[in-house]
């Protein structure tokens, strides 16, 4: 049984695709960073979904997440440590 990588042509492509192709993928992690570094929130919210499901193993991981990311008081928990990295107090 062949997978998927032993079927494929590696000279498919000729050396003008595969440049564009080289930088096709570099511009899209530079932009993925980008990304990344202007939501600082993104890392908490992913943490913090990562710790829940360690600690509580749910059956159903869908609807786990579906809970979790739909809950009212999640902005508020992310923004409180968002201020707690930054150093910042709080706000109710």
């Amino acid at each position: 049984m062949e997978s998927a990588l032993e079927a494929s042509d590696h000279g498919a492509l000729d050396s003008e695709q595969l440049e564009r192709l080289r930088l096709f993928k570099i511009r899209t992690r530079i932009a993925n960073e980008t990304y990344l570094r202007s939501h600082q929130e993104l890392p908490l919210l992913l943490a913090g979904f990562l710790r829940e499901v360690m600690l509580k193993r749910p059956e159903n991981i869908r609807e786990f997440a579906a809970e979790h990311f739909t809950d009212p008081e999640l902005p508020s928990k992310i923004q409180s440590k968002l201020a707690e990295k930054e150093g910042r107090p709080c706000s109710p």
